[in-house]
């Protein structure tokens, strides 16, 4: 008893937080799909046929791609896009070019979820909220000021944590998908041959009819599928089975019933074209309609943003951020972060959008590019995991993934098309985002190739005998340093210009691995250098905060505690120059400077106690 009940509360969770984006799609995606743009009738053909090529990109995008086959690759119980590229460079090992290859794949998936986090929001709350216009034409101009003042309300609420908001996910969420599929039913009664359309045949007869032109109309389907990447996400919250199950069991068919119920509302009404969801509704419902399906693109809306805090760490624990501000909302749930940065650019950009497009329909156009993007990308990593780590067999990869990137690509070819209807936002803000991650990467490379060159190595300089014969003071000195093989900059100006030699000196270098988790068995190795220097390397995983004085508390070296009340911690603070001729280009030069004076202090970062921290600055060319 006790097991089923945490397994129910498992697929309520998942029900929240998984599956808050697909569970909106009904909103806009038949109304985008028959909006003058793709110049699609009401007819039962066109209908039929559209709501096949829904069904049947449901079933093999999130059933058989996502819930079947990406789920399986999880990186010790950890999903998304990060996870993802961490095991197929690993499954890349001996292939450096290729791991390197697949590594700048994956940065670019996560460059453009930061479009599908900027305009989820936006198109969510706008398709809500635009059923204020059903229920009282008068007040369709309060439509976008309504929207921005969601959208603000739901920035502000970040800062205060999302625990109280999150127990409210399972159960809203869950409560939508039961209303829409009661609507959908409601519709379907009405037509009931509207369920012909499960077959895959109509789907093939739109394909002949049209021609070329159901590429065109893949534009509007695939918005049907947004959110499926949100399933491999967020398995380690929830693990595989409870997301499938709720998939399987539950979300899966509201949706369908909901699609047909519009399908059946259009063959039975074509003027409802405008709306079809809202148009669903029986009239005395309408206004808690238009109040849950607020509350469930909120919760949507939530779902993305707590995404793109957490994928943001996962970028600054494996070096491709600069260190950000990053604040835990939770005692008790470890996962629950807010990055005040981040949190102003996906919400100020989701406004911006909000005010520029100002519908869900105009909107749609630039929502997908960054979603199938990402998608293919998946299929291409998930590709390199099953080639080289699960060895599967040539005739079994061109039998799986064959069909699944060319479904992949054309979704995303039917996207890339709407570049000149907005399609180019996303794309854009992917760039900038990928540019600047792989700028910070570089240049954190070149800044430690730099300060090897500047620095002497460590092992010759603690064992140097003038160094040997230098006085001493009592205490413990931890060096906070990316290069433990070599002398830091703090020491050396310490040395130059305090003239101290603490009796025992620790150079910490922290480095995070390619996995979620790292064991407390495998945290910490020392290593003596010298006589009062020691070497040690701290070990997390990239969904771990790292925080050194509570992983050095039970390290004593030269009886001494390493981080007691009395230890001195140093770190260096560079000061980046720009080069013409080293290195990256100067504009990245400069780029990277930029980005280096506004980054956390790595002693911030790692919970270094401020009142005991010596930093001291130097210059770095690169």
């Amino acid at each position: 008893m006790t097991r089923s009940r945490g397994s129910f509360g498992l697929a309520l969770g998942a029900i929240g937080v998984v599956y808050g984006d697909i569970g909106t799609s009904p909103l806009y995606t038949i109304k985008e799909a028959f909006s003058p743009h793709y110049g699609l009738s009401t007819s039962e053909a066109d209908i039929f046929g559209l709501l096949s090529l829904i069904t049947w990109s449901l079933v093999i995008v999130v059933t058989v791609k996502y819930v079947a086959l990406v789920m399986r690759a999880d990186n010790r119980g950890e999903g998304g896009i990060m996870a993802l590229t961490a095991l197929a460079q690993r499954a890349a090992a001996g292939r450096p070019r290729l791991a390197y290859a697949l590594g700048v794949l994956g940065i670019f998936g996560v460059a453009l979820f930061a479009g599908d986090a900027v305009i989820t929001p936006a198109i969510s709350v706008l398709g809500a909220v635009e059923g204020v216009e059903v229920a009282a034409p008068a007040l369709e101009a309060w439509i976008v000021p309504l929207s921005v003042g969601i959208l603000v309300a739901l920035g502000v609420a970040q800062s205060r944590g999302t625990e109280r908001l999150g127990r409210l996910m399972g159960p809203v969420t869950a409560a939508w998908f039961i209303v829409i599929a009661a609507w959908g039913v409601n519709g379907i009664a009405t037509g009931p041959g509207v369920l012909q359309s499960l077959s895959p045949t109509w789907a093939l007869a739109f394909a002949t009819s049209h021609g070329t032109h159901t590429f065109i109309v893949l534009g509007a389907v695939v918005l049907a599928v947004t959110g499926a990447e949100a399933l491999y996400a967020d398995m380690g919250h929830f693990g595989a089975s409870p997301i499938r199950r709720a998939w399987l069991w539950f979300v899966f068919p509201a949706l369908l019933l909901n699609y047909f119920g519009q399908g059946a509302l259009l063959l039975q009404r074509p003027d409802a074209v405008s709306n079809p969801f809202y148009e669903l509704a029986p009239r005395w419902a309408l206004y808690p309609t238009i109040a849950i399906a607020t509350a469930a693109a909120v919760f949507a809306s939530q779902a993305v943003i707590s995404g793109a805090f957490s994928l943001a760490r996962q970028a600054m624990q494996l070096g491709y951020l600069p260190r950000l501000v990053v604040h835990h909302t939770s005692a008790d749930t470890i996962g629950q972060i807010y990055v005040p940065a981040v949190n102003r650019l996906v919400l100020g950009a989701s406004i911006g959008v909000v005010v520029a497009f100002g519908s869900s329909t105009a909107l749609a156009s630039a929502y997908g590019v960054s979603v199938t993007g990402t998608m293919t990308i998946t299929s291409l990593l998930l590709l390199a995991v099953a080639s080289r780590r699960w060895r599967w067999p040539a005739a079994l990869l061109a039998a799986v993934f064959a069909p699944l990137l060319a479904v992949d690509l054309a979704f995303f070819g039917s996207n890339v098309v709407k570049i000149a209807d907005g399609a180019w936002f996303p794309l854009a803000l992917g760039i900038v985002v990928f540019t600047l991650m792989r700028t910070w990467r570089r240049g954190r490379q070149l800044l430690v190739e730099e300060i090897r060159r500047e620095t002497p190595p460590l092992d010759g300089f603690a064992n140097d005998p003038q160094l040997v014969r230098h006085p001493r003071v009592a205490g413990v000195a931890v060096f906070m340093t990316a290069t433990n093989d070599h002398v830091p900059f703090a020491l050396l100006n310490n040395l130059r210009h305090n003239k101290v030699l603490h009796a025992v000196n620790v150079f910490v270098t922290v480095r995070t691995e390619d996995e979620p988790w790292v064991e407390e068995s495998a945290r910490l190795s020392v290593e003596s250098v010298a006589p009062g220097f020691h070497r040690v390397l701290l070990r997390f995983g990239f969904m771990e905060q790292p925080d050194v004085p509570k992983a050095l508390a039970s390290l004593c070296l030269d009886d001494e505690v390493v981080a007691g009340p009395g230890t001195t911690w140093f770190a260096s603070r560079e000061t980046i120059v720009a080069s013409d001729h080293k290195g990256m280009p100067q504009w990245r030069d400069r780029l990277f400077a930029i980005m280096s004076r506004n980054t956390v202090g790595a002693t911030t970062f790692y919970r270094v106690p401020g009142n005991r921290l010596v930093e001291l600055g130097t210059q770095v060319q690169i």
